[in-house]
Formats: C-alpha cells, sequence, structure tokens
C-alpha cells in the first residue's frame, strides 16, 4: 500500500502536502549542486597540496585552515564552524 502524499510528508491538507512536495524537491536539487561542488573544492585543494607538497611544505596549512573557519562562522554562526571543520577533513590527505 502506498502512503499518500500528505502521509509522506506530515501535511494535514493537500495543498500543504504540494508546498512541502516541491520544496523537498528543490532541497534535492540543492543538494545534489552543494555536493557537486564540494567534489569540486575537493579536487582544488588536492591541486593546492601537490603542488604545496613538491614545493617541499606541508600537507596542511593551518593558518589558511583557520581562515576557512573564520569565514563560515562569520558567515553561519558556530554550526558553520563544524561545517567548515568538515569540509576540511574532506579535502585533507586526499594525495
Amino acid at each position: 500500500m502506498t502512503a499518500t502524499a500528505a502521509e509522506k510528508t506530515g501535511a494535514r491538507t493537500t495543498e500543504a502536502a504540494d508546498v512541502i512536495t516541491g520544496a523537498r524537491e528543490r532541497i534535492d536539487a540543492l543538494d545534489d549542486r552543494i555536493i557537486g561542488l564540494i567534489q569540486e573544492r575537493m579536487a582544488v585543494s588536492a591541486v593546492i597540496q601537490e603542488a604545496r607538497i613538491a614545493s617541499g611544505g606541508r600537507r596542511v596549512n593551518l593558518s589558511r585552515e583557520m581562515e576557512v573557519l573564520g569565514h563560515y562562522s562569520e558567515a553561519l554562526g558556530k554550526p558553520g564552524t563544524s561545517l567548515a571543520m568538515t569540509l576540511l577533513e574532506l579535502c585533507r590527505g586526499r594525495i
């Protein structure tokens, strides 16, 4: 037995279920774009790390990471710091 749109969304009216369904489709599309951007960021970070290591530098530049953390924190508050930490972790050590 398949669930109705209202049951799937938790809405109490068909109209609300339609709004929620449309908004969820938009969120899914945004999530796909965000994932693509993260993958692109990971690739760019790998290029930077390769160049830094090839020149005799360290894999990670802690002062740059602090800049990134500050940028996300200023834009998004405390959760932004957690998000930045996750991004930095994803982008480290891929080479």
